[in-house]
């Protein structure tokens, strides 16, 4: 039985991926996840939307610090000084799977999804994200208060939207050249 291919409902809002990959897709740009705490969950998610194919080039499980370190160089004294949960190893991921993918933007996060392993310095809940764009990476520490599911699933969300706001922060760079050389 053959089946007919759906036309996208005109009046459904775009869902949070749909909307990253496009912009993605029509700046020419690709991107890459380095992930810890969500196991892959930021580049599964990215994969729900058409035309993901066109903008992901490929994803990092760096769930160990060997593999943070081996995957994405993450340098190992970073590791030491400053822990796998912190907000220097997520911009060092976020670059490092941005160099080693040869992608113009990266998402990266790394944290303690729970319901384990909490401090009172590090506490269940506490994440980094990373999000590099064509040379710059911001880090975002994020404290979510749900369970292991929820907390996974809400550093993917707060991921996909930093890289969202970074795209369209270019676009408006990139329509004001002005503004851009009067700052720099």
């Amino acid at each position: 039985m053959e089946q007919k291919r759906q036309e996208p409902d005109q009046g459904r809002k775009e869902s949070l991926e749909e909307e990253v990959v496009r912009l993605l897709a029509q700046r020419h740009l690709t991107v890459t996840t380095a992930e810890s705490c969500t196991g892959g969950l930021i580049a599964g998610t990215l994969v729900n939307a058409a035309g993901a194919s066109d903008v992901l080039n490929e994803g990092y499980i760096t769930y160990s610090n060997e593999a943070k370190e081996r995957l994405v160089g993450v340098k190992h004294e970073t590791l030491e000084k400053y822990g796998a949960v912190s907000a220097r190893t997520a911009e060092e991921m976020a670059e490092g799977a941005a160099r080693a993918a040869r992608s113009d933007a990266a998402l990266s996060a790394t944290g303690i999804a729970g319901p384990g392993g909490g401090t009172r310095e590090k506490p269940v809940g506490l994440v980094y994200i990373g999000c590099f764009l064509s040379g710059q990476t911001v880090v975002k520490e994020c404290r979510f208060r749900g369970n292991r599911k929820e907390n996974r699933e809400q550093t993917v969300t707060a991921a996909l939207s930093m890289l969202r706001e970074a795209l369209r922060d270019r676009q408006r760079a990139c329509s004001h050249p002005e503004k851009e050389k009067a700052g720099g």
